[in-house]
């Protein structure tokens, strides 16, 4: 069975490990993989060039924490119906955020399909990205 050694000479399996994933939150469960999908580019391609790992770690990046849980806090709240007028002020300017960080990781996407000559949907499956479902 794998086991993970940590400098600290702790030696965890594998299982415990992936016990240990399970409980994180969805947040910090996808900016692990995140992470995850990093290391393994980087061992995969150690040989990228530079723009393409410039438009890799810019297609990774993350709203803040403060932001992902305001909005999705305020999200809920508009959801449940017990948003408050200024609330929902505050949710609008988030939703700008949200999408215009939505529309600058779709044009790093773009570039980086363009630089390697493939679609953007190769692309997508290539990096196992998929579509985020549309909430109305």
């Amino acid at each position: 069975m794998a086991t993970v050694q940590f400098k600290s000479e702790i030696s965890i399996e594998l299982d415990q490990l992936l016990a240990g994933v399970a409980q994180l939150d969805t947040p910090d469960l996808e900016k692990l993989l995140i992470q995850v999908r990093q290391v393994l580019a980087h061992r995969q391609k150690p040989n990228l060039p530079a723009i393409e790992i410039e438009l890799l770690q810019k297609i990774n990046q993350t709203l803040p924490d403060e932001v992902q849980q305001q909005y999705n806090g305020l999200s809920e709240k508009m959801r449940l119906g017990v948003i408050t007028p200024n609330e929902h002020q505050e949710l609008l300017k988030l939703i700008d955020i949200v999408e215009q960080n939505d529309a600058d990781r779709l044009q790093h996407l773009i570039q980086l399909a363009q630089l390697r000559n493939i679609s953007l949907p190769e692309l997508m499956q290539q990096l196992d990205i998929h579509p985020q479902p549309v909430h109305v």
